[in-house]
């Protein structure tokens, strides 16, 4: 482990010039064509066995362990053809945001409208150093590393089903993840078992009433004031319909209508988003808002078009493996430095593989404010201490490499 740790430390030079390059480089989600190739170049340069275009832009790689084997030397497979040991993923997402990067640096994006707003740069650059290493090891290896470069994780639906679809996860005994985060500090990681970021659900509500002139309200139905009570209707939701200990937000992010300041406005469309960590807490949401829309459109003489669309679910960790996360950091980092982690109310499609497969989703501390790493996620000032990415690289390859060695 020790061996392991410090070339991922002497790979950090390497971490960072590709983190720069794709972060000057983004692409957007369902439009990483560049981005999957540039990983799939370096995978091959090292030797490692590449699958492309794996549901979209994916990317699979495929390290297999020689410790052990009694087939040809270099194989990874024993005589019958069979695999040697558990096959562990890791997964990075590739994708970014269509944001503007604000930021003043020299690899600011050159896209515009284009940015890495998420770190999700900095979790390939990290998975490629775990790939370099672990097959520099391949001798030391008992077992099979898979790692996916998953593109689309910021748009649904998302890119980690169609990678299951093409059989990114066929095979696999146990998958883990990182996502460098900036409200945690260097230095810090964190997890928990069971649900731990929220389903992510949206919808769009249509208002039709009446238009006509401003100064004759009483010829019209007003699709702006249908709205307006809406917007405090729905808001009555999770406080009065959902027990107080089931975390859940409603949350309306864009209200249009009208056109003229004399006008009333025939139409009006409402977007929202939803948030919950429960399935029953979820449908009762989706019901709920259903039905006071409805209601409310009908005390005004409205109608409505109702559409909602349920976005990832509930990202819930293997509590067996979430175990394993806190041996293995603690022994990384130090007690003080591995957390439990709060429910987060944004969302993740690794929940995808975790329904499938026994695995943890990690936290990685990327925060500082000595580099200006304080913007959130999705700030068109987001930077991260890149030193995260060797605390990143050296938990996912512990994780792999614990999950192996167990009998």
């Amino acid at each position: 482990m020790i061996e392991l740790d410090r070339r991922l430390e002497q790979l950090f030079p390497e971490m960072v010039r590709w983190r720069r390059h794709l972060h000057q480089h983004p692409e957007i989600s369902f439009q990483e064509e560049k981005t999957s190739a540039f990983v799939a170049s370096l995978l091959r340069e090292w030797g490692i066995e590449v699958r492309e275009r794996v549901g979209g832009y994916g990317v699979v790689a495929t390290i297999r362990g020689t410790l052990g084997t009694s087939g040809a030397a270099g194989t990874g497979v024993d005589g019958a053809g069979g695999s040697i040991g558990a096959t562990v993923a890791l997964r990075a997402d590739m994708d970014a945001l269509p944001i503007q990067d604000e930021k003043d640096c020299e690899y600011r994006s050159q896209v515009p409208q284009a940015m890495h707003a998420c770190g999700h740069d900095a979790h390939t650059s990290t998975l490629l150093a775990v790939c370099k290493a672990l097959q520099e090891r391949r001798s030391e290896l008992k077992g099979t590393i898979v790692a996916l470069f998953q593109p689309a994780e910021e748009l649904t639906p998302g890119g980690a089903l169609p990678m299951i679809g093409e059989g990114a996860l066929d095979g696999v005994d146990a998958i883990f993840g990182v996502h460098l985060w900036t409200p945690l500090p260097v230095g810090v990681a964190a997890s928990q078992p069971g649900p731990m970021m929220a389903a992510a659900d949206e919808f769009t509500i249509e208002i039709s009433g009446k238009g006509g002139h401003g100064g004759l309200p009483h010829e019209t139905i007003d699709s702006i004031v249908v709205a307006a009570h809406l917007i405090v209707n729905l808001q009555t939701i999770v406080s009065r319909n959902i027990n107080p200990a089931d975390p859940a937000v409603i949350s309306i992010g864009s209200i249009h209508g009208g056109s003229s300041f004399n006008a009333i406005a025939g139409k009006t469309a409402i977007n929202g988003t939803v948030r919950s960590f429960d399935e029953q807490v979820r449908r009762t949401l989706q019901e709920r808002i259903k039905e006071v829309t409805d209601q409310t459109c009908t005390m005004f003489g409205a109608t409505n078009r109702f559409d909602y669309k349920l976005g990832y679910p509930p990202l819930a960790n293997d509590p067996e493996e979430t175990e394993r996360f806190f041996r293995v950091a603690r022994e990384l980092f130090g007690e003080d430095n591995v957390r439990a982690c709060p429910p987060i109310m944004a969302a993740e499609d690794f929940a995808y593989y975790l329904q499938r497969k026994p695995g943890c989703f990690m936290m990685v501390g990327a925060g500082n404010p000595e580099t200006s790493a304080t913007h959130p996620h999705h700030h068109p000032l987001f930077d991260i201490d890149e030193r995260a990415m060797v605390n990143s690289s050296k938990l996912l390859a512990r994780m792999a490499l614990d999950y192996l060695r167990q009998p």
